[in-house]
């Protein structure tokens, strides 16, 4: 017969929650609450760490696709964490600079620090690759990837409008979490604009290896903006039957 501490050990395989933490007294045991602390210290990391932009610009390059960076209007980090407003608009200079690449494109990808930069930093460059290998096969017009620093989801809507592209999928690096400081999500629009809502945006969250692969992110990011390109709409209109498709495979 198992044991109590068995039991919990067990349980814990199954999920990254903290559950049946020991106690001393009223308090956390000295272990767990060690614990909680250093993973509380990396989330808060996490939000001020910086991204490398000509680090990923190089790693971003193999793919095939030219990639340009851009910034937010916010000036720096602490404004950017102040400001959320500024973290939704283009810099000025950027905006202008955008205009030279603009096209007839089916697509831009954003690739944004968020808060979580070291999440784009592992996770895009893999779930790029699937995504974009997938949709040149269909002949999709690419834009050059954005990499947008100090940026939230809603300056993908600036990218794609000063770029001439029909839809945009922006990953970005999540709110840190205690047990996943370093996910990223997906956010992807058809026919973006100023103003669009979040209602109108479809999301992938939780990507990383130990939540939505690599493999199974960029399959669900593909399936996705097929049905917005054929159906010509985007977010709660929209249902994601990806995870189906998925287990047909």
């Amino acid at each position: 017969m198992m044991g109590e501490d068995e039991i919990w050990q067990a349980l814990r395989r199954l999920t990254a929650a903290r559950i049946g933490l020991k106690r001393s007294g009223a308090a956390l045991a000295t272990a767990p609450l060690l614990a909680f602390r250093l993973a509380h210290a990396r989330a808060r990391d996490a939000v001020h760490e910086p991204l490398d932009a000509a680090r990923l610009a190089r790693e971003l390059a193999d793919l095939g696709v030219p990639v340009v960076t851009v910034a937010s209007a916010a000036a720096d980090r602490q404004t950017y964490l102040m400001r959320p407003d500024l973290g939704r608009r283009l810099a000025a200079s950027d905006d202008a600079g955008l205009a030279a690449h603009h096209g007839d494109y089916d697509l831009v990808f954003v690739i944004a620090d968020g808060l979580s930069a070291g999440a784009v930093a592992l996770h895009a460059r893999p779930v790029l690759a699937v995504a974009i290998g997938a949709l040149r096969a269909e002949g999709w017009k690419i834009a050059p990837l954005v990499v947008a620093l100090q940026a939230r989801v809603a300056i993908g809507d600036a990218i794609a409008d000063a770029l001439g592209a029909a839809s945009v999928a922006v990953l970005i690096g999540e709110r840190p979490g205690l047990s996943a400081p370093d996910s990223m999500g997906a956010y992807l629009t058809w026919r973006p604009h100023a103003g669009t809502s979040d209602a109108e945006r479809n999301c992938i969250s939780n990507i990383r290896p130990e939540g939505t692969g690599y493999d199974a992110a960029g399959f669900k990011i593909a399936q996705l903006l097929r049905a917005m390109r054929m159906r010509q709409l985007s977010g709660v209109q929209l249902k994601d039957d990806s995870d189906r498709l998925l287990l047909g495979r």
